[in-house]
């Protein structure tokens, strides 16, 4: 089923989000929800958060990126190509390599793009949809992907990495995002 993206301005995507256990109720229809939406909505991530739940939960699907590049672009990336998965619990280990600026969107805050500066790599440990544990390196724009997907569990957003007078210059659309003064081509939820 896909599930509308929560919108900038909505309390649950500043929270930090909470561990959850095999228990927790149709994890594996939520999985393949959150799937089915980040594909309709055209993202490469998507964290609970997004879809109005509070848990340590993201999807990533960086293969699309790659599947997408021109000729001239292929080869350039150290990551390609790409990697899908699931990331139930997840807690960053180590951030490594340098800083490198990248254009980044998100669902959640739509028509707005930034260059944004994040680490290269990322170790991060982490249980798959199975509960299996994993402790794994990701690099190039696939940890870009992760990172930008684990602020989203942390409670934080990408235009947290903005600078104070470019915030305060994207204030009006970020106002009118939350109050859904936007048109999308997927389903939002706004803030009441």
């Amino acid at each position: 089923m896909i599930l509308p993206i929560v919108a900038y301005g909505s309390p649950v995507l500043r929270k930090v989000c909470r561990d959850i256990d095999p228990d927790f109720p149709e994890l594996s229809q939520l999985i393949d929800d959150m799937w089915e939406t980040m594909y309709h909505s055209n993202g490469v991530g998507l964290a609970a958060p997004q879809i109005n739940r509070d848990i340590r939960l993201f999807v990533v699907d960086s293969t699309q990126i790659f599947n997408n590049l021109d000729d001239d672009e292929e080869g350039i990336y150290p990551d390609e190509p790409g990697f899908k998965g699931v990331f139930v619990n997840a807690h960053i280990e180590e951030l490594g390599g340098k800083e490198w600026s990248y254009n980044e969107g998100c669902l959640s805050i739509p028509k707005i793009r930034e260059d944004i500066s994040r680490h290269e790599s990322v170790t991060l440990s982490f249980l798959d949809e199975h509960f299996n544990h994993h402790t794994m390196t990701f690099n190039g724009i696939t940890a870009r992907v992760i990172l930008h997907e684990y602020d989203h569990i942390e409670g934080k957003l990408f235009i947290d990495y903005i600078k104070p007078l470019k915030r305060t210059l994207l204030k009006r659309k970020l106002d009118d995002i939350s109050k859904g003064k936007i048109r999308v081509d997927y389903r939002m939820m706004f803030p009441k």
